[in-house]
């Protein structure tokens, strides 16, 4: 296993930091909040020490491997941040999506930025606010973004994320989204959508939708995180529970770009939803998960088995790992 650090974005402890492989945990929050609630957390595609971190007050970013924080001083000040985009083949561009939902985009790193002009819902009865949980590029075009709303359905912008109109197709059983997923499979291109009720799936850009049934699978339909491997042609992961924040939970993996599922080897049931995935590039095979209410996982063959870390925190809502 290569040296890695780990970082773990948590509810009223702020984020915490691992130096040597996610053995021990120390907090690394100076220059924010100590106890803010963290549910975002991005790394930089072409430097690694470059992290950037959500919160209720706003977006924080380090140039250090998060031995302090600086606060990105932009409309975002006081808002409470959800989701963090920063494309891979744009690394100028950043993309934020807050609670109550509205996105922002800054084409310059953050030095400048402009709320976007969206059609997003932000008020929901059930959960007060609507909020941004996902921002996905497309790897295939340079001006599709998708953005997953809980609970407003998913969301396209064809011209940079500069405006975004409602696209949730037909066939979604539900409009409380959690995450998106782009699969490459078979020279095509599938979107897969998880959600509170099921997992979907879509041949034709979202226009319409299959619910997967993933129970036929994995003991849970309620569906929170998705990654995708790297290297692994068709494989998807995806993170399930029996609730928000639930008692138990699991990681599924499907090998057929989502149209199968099972359950991967954990070492017995999470405490709770499986809530996020960390993978980089530098070692396809490293992955860590980790429950809402507090356990890590890692995998060291790309997501098929796993391995409980011995550090449990409270409420985790962001992960990440670097070398």
């Amino acid at each position: 296993m290569r040296n890695h650090r780990v970082y773990v974005g948590t509810i009223g402890e702020g984020v915490w930091r691992s130096l040597d492989n996610g053995q021990t945990f120390a907090r690394a929050a100076d220059g924010m909040f100590v106890e803010c609630h963290v549910r975002a957390l991005a790394v930089h595609p072409r430097d690694d020490r470059l992290l950037y971190l959500g919160s209720e007050q706003g977006l924080y970013r380090s140039t250090n491997g998060a031995d302090d924080w600086q606060r990105v001083e932009s409309p975002l000040n006081g808002q409470q941040i959800w989701s963090i985009l920063i494309p891979p083949q744009q690394p100028e561009t950043i993309l934020a999506g807050t609670c109550p939902s509205r996105i922002f985009r800054s084409l310059d790193a953050g030095r400048t930025w402009e709320e976007c002009r969206t059609a997003l819902t932000q008020e929901c009865p059930r959960i007060l606010h609507t909020r941004v949980t996902t921002l996905k590029a497309d790897p295939d075009d340079p001006k599709l973004f998708w953005a997953g709303v809980e609970i407003d359905g998913i969301h396209r912008s064809i011209d940079g994320g500069a405006t975004w109109q409602r696209y949730s197709g037909t066939g979604l059983v539900s409009q409380d989204i959690h995450d998106l997923a782009l699969v490459p499979a078979n020279g095509k291109r599938v979107l897969l959508a998880a959600t509170n009720a099921d997992l979907h799936r879509s041949t034709d850009d979202g226009r319409t939708w299959q619910a997967l049934d993933v129970k036929r699978g994995v003991p849970w339909s309620y569906c929170r995180t998705l990654t995708l491997p790297l290297g692994q042609a068709g494989t998807v992961l995806l993170g399930t529970g029996n609730g928000p924040p639930g008692s138990a939970g699991v990681v599924g993996i499907s090998r057929d770009a989502g149209l199968t599922w099972q359950a991967a080897a954990l070492p017995g049931h999470a405490n709770s939803t499986i809530w996020n995935f960390a993978a980089h590039r530098a070692d396809p095979n490293l992955i860590y998960a980790n429950s809402v209410s507090g356990e890590v996982y890692r995998s060291h063959d790309g997501g098929h088995a796993w391995e409980k870390l011995m550090r449990e925190f409270g409420e985790i809502r962001a992960l990440a790992w670097t070398p």
